[in-house]
């Protein structure tokens, strides 16, 4: 599972022209589910983003979301799982069935309200319009095999 996080002080994701999901000051994740990712890919990533300290407090990277009560936009990117090797069309076999991709994505969606965190979605497999003032910039790619953070 690839996951793609962006620090920011508000966004929106729309489709159609309308808003389905709107956070101040948070992050947002793409999250990007390959063939053979679990549910315990899932929870370690939902794990790493509720403790990654990545807002400034005392130092630039001292506090995790909750401390700044931070909010989530998630929005599924399953364009994380191209592969670039050969051409120039990006192919995507890595990319899970869309109903098990959108089972894992909606799991670290939940997990994260679990976690206690304000969490906002995009529309899984639609045409989205992702909306976002970058804080720093601040952005990581966390990547989960295994269970386990690479």
């Amino acid at each position: 599972m690839k996951t793609v996080l962006q620090r920011v002080s508000e966004a929106h994701v729309a489709v159609d022209g309308e808003v389905v999901g709107r956070i101040g000051r948070g992050v947002v994740l793409l999250v990007g589910v390959e063939q053979g990712d679990t549910e315990a890919d899932a929870d370690a990533t939902v794990r790493k983003i509720a403790a990654l300290r990545c807002f400034p407090g005392k130092t630039p990277m001292d506090q995790t979301l909750a401390q700044v009560e931070g909010a989530c936009l998630v929005v599924s990117q399953f364009t994380l799982a191209a592969t670039l090797r050969k051409g120039n069309r990006p192919g995507f076999d890595k990319a899970e069935d869309p109903a098990r991709a959108e089972a894992l994505y909606e799991r670290v969606a939940n997990g994260l309200r679990a976690a206690g965190l304000s969490v906002e979605t995009g529309r899984f497999a639609a045409l989205m319009q992702v909306h976002l003032v970058n804080d720093g910039p601040v952005t990581f790619v966390i990547e989960v095999r295994a269970g386990k953070v690479q």
